[in-house]
């Protein structure tokens, strides 16, 4: 691949055509202003929203990140944070189609407990089969199994989200080779969501081969949340370029020079 083609990977969801693979949310961050300077910082396109928590025309008389940040400028990915059964997220994403104007492109979340928020995968897989029947596009998070993330690809996901870590621990990526099994079992877009903490945990998964990175709260609770979201920007970047030229073998003591031994001055 040369130049010209890195510079323009772009990629698909549900049919439409993006050019940033980092996806950021919107809450967290002190205000709507700083939430609109990061995500500017950042490149994102796509932005998620948690519904029960951001204001999007549920309240008219408190302000709403529409008109802060319009949907004509960013893809808006609804999402059921705080959701607990498949019934909750079902309802939630049907009141957001209601506000978005007909919006189809989701993400899916159902949590098992409101201390870990790991995902209860029986009441995502019920959720995203009623969601997909309903004509949702839904990206969805859940945990690291390979065998649920193809479940979800089978029922009709656009996008598969695991986790790396908990929710908002910034561990990082704690199993990669789960990771790599569910990149190589399904066929539409990995997403890794949840415990991303900082850089160097984003080019890691893109250096997996995920299509891309979903954060939140690694950008909005850093001290500098603006200079955190060009830092991400950029390692999602260096990550897939990393990914695409394909790293050297490891090797376990077999040196190998990294400047040429014949030819040398005096020899």
């Amino acid at each position: 691949m040369d130049k010209k083609d890195i510079m323009v990977d772009d990629w698909l969801i549900a049919g439409r055509s993006f050019q940033s693979r980092l996806l950021v949310g919107t809450g967290k961050y002190k205000d709507f202003h700083e939430t609109k300077l990061a995500i500017d910082q950042s490149g994102a396109q796509i932005v998620t929203v948690a519904i029960r928590r951001t204001n999007i025309g549920q309240d008219q008389n408190e302000p709403s990140l529409l008109d802060v940040m319009p949907p004509n400028e960013y893809t808006y990915l609804p999402n059921t944070a705080g959701c607990y059964s498949a019934d909750d997220a079902i309802r939630t994403l049907r009141l957001a189609r209601e506000l978005l104007d007909g919006h189809n492109l989701v993400k899916l979340e159902v949590l098992g407990d409101p201390k870990t928020l790991y995902p209860n995968v029986v009441e995502t897989v019920k959720a995203a089969d009623i969601l997909v029947k309903d004509g949702f596009d839904v990206m969805v998070y859940t945990s690291d199994d390979p065998i649920i993330a193809k479940q979800l690809e089978d029922v009709g996901c656009c996008a598969i989200m695991p986790l790396a870590s908990l929710i908002g621990s910034g561990m990082g990526i704690l199993n990669p080779w789960n990771l790599e099994i569910i990149i190589d079992t399904v066929g539409v877009p990995v997403i890794v969501d949840a415990g991303v903490g900082t850089a160097s945990d984003a080019a890691v998964a893109m250096e997996l081969g995920c299509d891309g990175v979903l954060m939140n709260t690694a950008i909005a609770t850093a001290k500098d949340p603006i200079l955190m979201a060009s830092a991400m920007r950029k390692s999602i970047e260096a990550g897939r370029e990393a990914f695409l030229a394909g790293r050297m073998q490891k090797k376990l003591y077999s040196a190998s020079p990294s400047s040429p031994t014949t030819g040398l001055i005096n020899k």
